[in-house]
């Protein structure tokens, strides 16, 4: 029984993270989202707010949505993971993550990284770009699921009303 964890911070979750992660639970037995959740970015989206986007988008019974905040290869152990599966839209996206396979590599040889090309639909697709162009009142309705089109125009509505009335905000509650 093989499981994997495809890790990220998921802010907010794209039809090409979708794509990828439907596309890795017809190969897996059991595929863990794992919703990374001390990244050393600024984000939209609290933990709790991002894992619940991204349950929201899965309703296959072979994948389990969980949050996390250690060493994506020390949560491989701990859940009983073999493959850390990444997604790879250009050849920028391969050279980084070559990197981070030969460090995983170093820590945990025993765990595999299985990469999957994106669909040419999504090449362009990133959770950056989809904030951006949200964040500009640019229709982003082809790129995420309704829910999380939602989502977005109630966090960023938030930040405009709290910018406009001169209150202290950050990207992220």
């Amino acid at each position: 029984m093989t499981k994997a964890i495809f890790p990220g911070t998921f802010d907010p979750i794209h039809y090409g993270h979708i794509d990828i992660a439907l596309r890795a639970a017809k190969l897996f037995n059991t595929l863990y989202i794992a919703v990374y959740d001390r990244p050393l970015k600024s984000l939209l989206f609290s933990p709790e707010e991002r894992i619940d986007l991204v349950k929201r988008s899965f309703k296959e019974s072979n994948v389990e949505v969980i949050g996390y905040s250690s060493l994506t290869v020390d949560l491989c152990k701990n859940v009983g993971a073999t493959v850390i599966v990444r997604g790879l839209r250009v050849f920028s996206d391969f050279e980084y993550e070559f990197r981070m396979a030969l460090a995983n590599n170093r820590l945990a040889p025993e765990i595999d990284v299985v990469a999957f090309i994106t669909s040419e639909k999504h090449t362009f697709l990133s959770s950056s770009t989809v904030r951006e162009i949200a964040s500009l009142d640019g229709d982003v309705s082809s790129m995420v699921p309704p829910h999380v089109l939602t989502a977005l125009d109630v966090k960023l509505n938030k930040i405009d009303i709290e910018k406009r009335h001169g209150y202290s905000s950050s990207l992220r509650d």
